[in-house]
């Protein structure tokens, strides 16, 4: 099965799983701390941290459409055959960070990019060595690419699993990152990442690429 965009949970529990690790510095590093040619393009791009691209408020610009038009930012992060240099060079500074929610693809596609760099491997083999083995998957998983040449992980989408190993990740949060005994990801994480966030006008629906249900206690 095809998660479409729980892939982005997915995403969150690596930037976490590489934080434990000290692979990342921490959630409040500025993007540009491993993606320095942001900087080069756009200065204003250093006040953007993995926290804002979490949690959808990046301040990055971003078109949606019904339908794939060639200009739609849609188009180019669903589609692109080379999504390392969509997120580079067609991602711009609309606002500041940190203060309006939009759903956007750029911010899962830069983590991936930031994900890459911090551990040096691609993210389906973090992912299978970190959280894919320690949760005990009964299958493979696979992860759909932008293109054979480019080989990057389609972060926003792309992630192909069975129903099964769905359930075993939902588990792991709804046990506080621990399965069948096993610690995978810490309980701060885990609590972190599927709080409501309160630092946008979107306070009650997010946390770290987790829709939240804010309504019950």
């Amino acid at each position: 099965e095809t998660s479409f965009s729980v892939a982005k949970s997915f995403v969150s529990t690596l930037v976490g799983i590489a934080i434990e690790e000290g692979l990342i510095g921490g959630i409040d590093d500025p993007v540009t701390d491993y993606l320095p040619e942001l900087a080069e393009r756009d200065p204003r791009f250093e006040r953007i941290t993995l926290r804002h691209l979490l949690t959808m408020s990046s301040g990055l610009g971003y078109t949606e459409s019904d339908f794939p038009w060639p200009r739609s930012d849609d188009t180019y992060t669903y589609y692109g055959v080379d999504l390392r240099q969509v997120a580079l060079e067609r991602s711009e500074v609309e606002g500041p960070p940190g203060l309006k929610w939009r759903y956007n693809n750029y911010n899962p596609l830069l983590l991936g990019l930031v994900l890459e760099r911090a551990t040096g491997m691609s993210v389906s083999r973090y992912m299978a060595t970190r959280l894919w083995q320690p949760l005990g998957a009964g299958s493979d998983a696979t992860w759909s690419l932008d293109s054979e040449r480019s080989g990057f992980e389609k972060m926003e989408s792309g992630l192909n699993a069975t129903t099964v190993d769905y359930v075993r990740f939902g588990l792991l949060y709804l046990h506080a990152g621990r399965l069948q005994g096993e610690r995978v990801i810490s309980k701060d994480w885990v609590a972190a990442a599927t709080a409501a966030q309160t630092s946008t006008d979107q306070d009650n629906h997010y946390g770290y690429f987790w829709w939240v249900d804010a309504e019950r206690p």
